[in-house]
């Protein structure tokens, strides 16, 4: 499957993409939507989260 163009699309496009996000704290959310052009897949968008999660970020 090709990437989308951005979480944005991802979101509106994959159902499990959008209720994975959607399990995540608003700060998250957030600072994903920041990367918004850098996020095109479910596997990106876990990815992501795993490195804020790394980072201490994340609870």
């Amino acid at each position: 499957m090709e990437p989308y163009l951005c979480l944005t699309d991802l979101l509106d496009q994959e159902l499990s993409a959008y209720e994975y996000f959607q399990t995540l704290p608003p700060a998250v959310q957030t600072a994903l939507r920041r990367e918004d052009g850098t996020i095109g897949t479910l596997e990106e968008l876990q990815a992501r989260v795993a490195h804020v999660r790394d980072a201490g970020l994340l609870g």
